[in-house]
């Protein structure tokens, strides 16, 4: 009898081709992470631009990661992956390099909407490249280890190199996120080894966009699908908000001094907790503790868990409201990281039983939805909030106290937060005495709030619809 049992997997079970893909892999996400790591700050502090107009920026390239793979995805089967390769790394170098040298937000927009058209290129042919050389005894272990280089990459970039890089400017980020997405190009050419693929039939890419388009009309018009992933949205709405309004409220309002005594007396360094550093709070939770939660879930029942995770990750949002205390804060962002690696890997095996059976793939691969929704809902929507409780009250107490001191200066209607700082300063009004009119508690509540909805929409949705065995 033939022996079924799978043979013991290495690193050096892996081609050369699968490490040239962890390497792209590790270098795009690590400039990804790196930029959005300060870039809502960047845009207002360094720019001057509204918290509104970075809203819609956000909501706008964000969207563009989730939805065009199933676009550059079909068009990659066809051209070749060197081809869309070269593609994807020319797009992002030339959209980060342009964001680096531009000020005016037409052309910074411009620049990211080029960048977003690169990364949303990229998605799909990195993974369809782990995807076709590996097999099935590899497989698990070569995701596994794609998965965790996304985080290294997320962790060490803001952890690291954009520290040091806004030491002399915060533009320098963008261009060296230019610099190590471009650079790719040159592996890509030289080195880069097109994995076998299928040949595919002689379509036009017309042909091909009229299939992928009718195709999301039947996902579209199916409402149980749909409703489902919007409500499970609400959750990712929470997510998207570590890269906007968390990091303006990190910077106005987190004193993150002990943390920085406590690190630098321990470890004898000269070390500073900075913006960035939050999102290196998300990926290195994921990174420790991401293997040990996914074997405790292992045998879960999926909806279950979802519910447990987003649960725990509303606790964390929750938890923000309780103190300004970087203690404080860095345990919500932790908890909020213990629910997402918990809920989202069981959002897959719930969308399966949601799926219709002839229709299960197409329905799966539409998954990514959640991500289009949520980011294109949660950037406007954080920046809006974040402006009726934190800036806006600021701004009325700082015109308040500019007409009771007949200063003479007048804050226009759309003036920013950094503007109304200055000339609450320049009457005497302390920073800390106008932060004292901002309700950034309400506005933590408030995005719990939409978490415990989430769970409730999804409990209403198990009751009174449920997946298509349990509706029979």
């Amino acid at each position: 009898m033939q022996n079924s049992t799978p043979d013991k997997v290495s690193l050096r079970s892996f081609p050369f081709t699968f490490w040239m893909a962890i390497i792209f892999e590790f270098f795009e996400r690590g400039s990804y992470y790196g930029v959005m790591s300060i870039l809502s700050v960047y845009l207002t502090n360094e720019l001057d631009f509204t918290k509104s107009s970075v809203g819609v920026i956000k909501s706008t390239i964000q969207p563009l990661l989730y939805f065009l793979p199933i676009l550059t995805g079909a068009i990659a089967d066809r051209m070749g992956y060197r081809k869309t390769f070269m593609v994807a790394f020319s797009l992002l170098g030339l959209g980060y390099f342009l964001t680096s040298q531009s000020t005016e937000y037409s052309a910074v927009f411009a620049s990211l909407v080029i960048m977003g058209l690169g990364a949303g290129t990229f998605k799909p042919i990195v993974s369809g490249t782990i995807a076709k050389v590996t097999d099935e005894n590899t497989s698990s272990v070569g995701f596994g280890i794609f998965y965790w280089t996304i985080n290294l990459g997320a962790f060490l970039f803001p952890l690291v190199i954009v520290p040091w890089l806004k030491t002399m400017d915060w533009s320098y980020v963008m261009l060296a996120s230019a610099i190590c997405t471009g650079s790719m190009l040159l592996p890509t050419i030289f080195i880069y080894k097109e994995p076998k693929r299928e040949v595919q039939a002689k379509e036009s890419f017309s042909k091909v966009a009229k299939d992928i388009f009718s195709k999301i009309a039947v996902v579209f018009m199916d409402w149980r699908f749909i409703l489902f992933i919007l409500i499970y949205s609400m959750f990712w709405i929470l997510y998207f908000q570590m890269f906007d309004s968390v990091l303006w409220y990190v910077q106005a309002f987190v004193d993150a001094t002990p943390l920085n005594n406590f690190i630098n007396s321990t470890f004898g360094t000269n070390w500073t907790f900075q913006i960035e550093h939050v999102t290196v709070i998300n990926a290195g939770a994921i990174i420790l503790l991401q293997i040990v939660i996914s074997a405790i879930v292992r045998r879960t029942k999926a909806l279950p868990t979802m519910l447990a995770g987003i649960s725990i990750a509303t606790l964390g949002m929750a938890i923000l409201s309780i103190s300004t205390s970087i203690w404080v804060f860095m345990a919500g962002i932790f908890i909020f990281s213990i629910g997402e690696m918990t809920a989202h890997p069981k959002f897959i095996s719930y969308l399966g039983l949601i799926a219709k059976k002839d229709k299960k793939a197409t329905y799966m691969g539409f998954g990514f939805l959640y991500g289009v929704f949520g980011s294109g809902i949660g950037g406007i929507v954080g920046a809006l909030l974040y402006l009726k409780f934190i800036d806006n009250p600021m701004i009325e107490l700082v015109r308040t106290a500019l007409s009771k001191a007949n200063s003479g200066i007048i804050l226009a209607d759309n003036c920013t937060i950094k503007q109304a700082l200055a000339a609450g300063e320049s009457i005497g009004l302390s920073k800390d005495a106008i932060a004292l009119a901002a309700h950034p508690s309400t506005l933590w509540l408030i995005f719990a709030g939409i978490g415990v909805c989430c769970v409730i929409g999804l409990i209403l949705y198990e009751k009174l619809i449920g997946t298509r065995e349990t509706s029979k």
